[in-house]
């Protein structure tokens, strides 16, 4: 059997399937449901930048005094997705990170930032991942999401930090999300900023982002068929972390109804 790119693909595509047909998306009905599914899934737009951030740091030399990397492909790709996902334009041209753009259309949208503000703070004051969720009330299948990427970042095997980063993010954003906008605001007024990230969401990762991020692991495993026997079993177990975020933010929209 031949471990490579074109298999691990086609391996971790059940999962992606099951991903892209997942019952959250039958749930998201109205702009609440959004705001629900915000508050949930902002952990994992915060905890993308830390797998990203991971893999510049070990792949790319930031420290001094410099050197050459051995591999400037990787460099290529690296700093190009960091450039992207750190420093993009918001819809006023303002540098803003996917994350801040995130946090800003959340707060334009009457979305809670409390949960996350004071999880970032906690971080910020050099607290560990458990103990910063100790602090806040989230469902226990976001803690495992996060905490999950934080245990691929702690082993220091890049391949692994690449398969996550490739294979076990949402590429899919749901028509209902544009629908329910197109409803809810059709004079793009009151969720410019979710709407704008929503469309450069697509943009990026799908056309630009997504290609190199598969690039990426290809270089990383090279012909080491070890590497992608790691690579497929990191994909699938970050596959089913997702779709497990998916079940909590779906059992937060259920909670919230029910109040």
């Amino acid at each position: 059997m031949i471990y490579n790119l074109q298999y691990v693909q086609h391996a971790i595509k059940p999962l992606q399937e099951e991903l892209k047909n997942h019952s959250l998306y039958s749930k998201l009905e109205s702009f609440e449901d959004i705001k629900v599914f915000m508050q949930a899934h902002v952990f994992a737009v915060w905890d993308f930048m830390s797998l990203l951030k991971y893999l510049q740091i070990n792949l790319t030399t930031v420290q001094t005094p410099w050197v050459p990397s051995e591999n400037t492909e990787i460099v290529r790709f690296l700093n190009e997705i960091v450039f992207g996902e750190e420093s993009d334009l918001n819809e006023l041209g303002e540098a803003r990170s996917h994350f801040e753009m995130y946090r800003d259309a959340m707060q334009q949208a009457g979305a809670s930032t409390a949960r996350i503000d004071l999880f970032i703070q906690q971080i910020s004051e050099g607290k560990t991942m458990q103990n910063a969720f100790s602090s806040v009330v989230v469902n226990p299948k976001v803690q495992d999401f996060v905490l999950f990427t934080e245990s691929l970042i702690q082993s220091d095997q890049a391949h692994k930090a690449a398969a996550a980063f490739t294979f076990g993010r949402e590429n899919l954003i749901p028509d209902m999300f544009y629908q329910i906008l197109e409803k809810a605001d059709p004079d793009n007024g009151l969720y410019s900023k979710f709407r704008f990230y929503l469309d450069r969401h697509i943009e990026v990762d799908g056309d630009e982002h997504g290609p190199l991020s598969l690039q990426l692991v290809k270089q990383l495993c090279g012909k080491d068929e070890s590497k992608w026997i790691s690579v497929l079993k990191t994909a699938d177990t970050a596959l089913r972390k997702r779709i497990a975020l998916w079940d909590a933010i779906e059992e937060d929209i259920a909670a919230y109804v029910t109040l």
